[in-house]
């Protein structure tokens, strides 16, 4: 595929998945969350009750869709190869603090993406965190930053996750009893479309990211360090094409889909600082793992086992979050929230210090 060629195949992408992500809105799921990693991994979490929030417990299968989707594009293409051992402890621990920093601002950059188009400005404050918190993260990639190589893995190794997200599909379909769910009204996890839906779109978006490479933090990496444009023509095509959905859907009389302001938006809150910093945490983190909680993803069903473990920790950070007070509401951010994107942010600089001045082979 010639580079131009490669940039159109990722604006068509982006173009569809933004129009996807509304049509999910529209059809049950929750406004400006037509696609949320970070939420839907907290969802899932309460639905398999790792933590007691009653008001988002629920195995999203758009979370299912996207793995499998990627599994199974990459198979057909040759391209599953499954690797890991790269750092697995220290990812697992970066993609904990990544959610902390998500749930801090309530989203990730996927989400963050959406709530602009929705019109939420206070995503612009979370943008502004994430830029910085990537620039920081570029600084370290320019001073050497590295987890080590990867190793090749049985492929039994590599297939594991995808096998885990068909066993999270049987029991919501076949035996939704084992689960738990939010309450009709109860919450965000209440609101969702019908499961094959979800899945559907969690499969094609799982295939065209797969295809494309999409990834939030690797296109303003790449940005930065390459001049390359490529991976962020993506996620500026989600943002037209959510955008033009929304202003669509909201005239027609669909319901508000737009609305530009700061209050009074749909799962978000008005604090700009804690906004900023918790996108930065996110940023940071996402750059030493390699990519955005969306990459991860499609890397897993990939067969990348570092990339599956990375999602552990991701749910790990959101049982702990809602088990301990740390995720925001719409009241705004908590005090243990707060400390814990403090102690995160100190976390992540020390994994990048180690890892790039204290390194035996540096």
């Amino acid at each position: 595929m010639t580079a131009k060629n490669e940039k159109a195949a990722i604006i068509v992408a982006g173009l569809i998945i933004g129009v996807i992500a509304s049509g999910l809105v529209l059809l049950g799921n929750p406004v400006n969350m037509g696609f949320c990693i970070a939420c839907f991994i907290r969802d899932t979490a309460g639905g398999l009750g790792l933590h007691s929030a009653a008001a988002v417990q629920y195995v999203r299968p758009e979370i299912i869709g996207i793995i499998l989707g990627s599994f199974i594009l990459a198979f057909a293409k040759k391209e599953f190869s499954p690797r890991g051992g790269s750092s697995p402890m220290t990812r697992l621990a970066l993609g904990f603090f990544a959610m902390i920093g998500c749930l801090m601002f309530l989203g990730c950059p996927f989400r963050m993406i959406l709530r602009l188009a929705g019109g939420d400005l206070n995503a612009v404050l979370g943008l502004v965190g994430f830029v910085c918190g990537i620039l920081v993260g570029v600084y370290f990639l320019n001073k050497g930053y590295s987890l080590k190589r990867t190793y090749k893995l049985p492929a039994g190794e590599g297939a594991m996750i995808s096998v885990i997200a068909v066993v999270l599909l049987v029991l919501l379909v076949a035996l939704p009893s084992l689960l738990k769910f939010t309450e009709p009204d109860g919450g965000p996890g209440a609101k969702h479309a019908a499961i094959a839906v979800s899945l559907a779109a969690g499969l094609i978006v799982g295939a065209l990211a797969q295809h494309t490479r999409l990834c939030m933090v690797g296109g303003i990496r790449d940005m930065v360090l390459f001049r390359e444009s490529k991976l962020l023509l993506g996620f500026i095509a989600i943002f037209i094409s959510a955008l033009a959905m929304n202003l669509i859907l909201t005239a027609a009389g669909s319901g508000i889909f737009f609305r530009a302001a700061f209050a009074e938006q749909p799962v978000a809150h008005t604090d700009g600082l804690w906004n900023a910093l918790g996108m930065a945490l996110t940023g940071f983190a996402c750059v030493l793992l390699g990519g955005c909680p969306l990459r991860q993803l499609v890397l897993s069903g990939e067969g990348n086992a570092d990339s599956s473990v990375t999602i552990i920790g991701l749910l790990l950070g959101a049982a702990f979050a809602h088990n301990f007070g740390l995720a925001s509401s719409a009241a705004g951010p908590t005090a243990n929230g707060r400390i814990a994107v403090v102690i995160g942010l100190v976390v992540v600089a020390v994994i990048a210090c180690v890892n790039t001045f204290g390194r035996s082979d540096a």
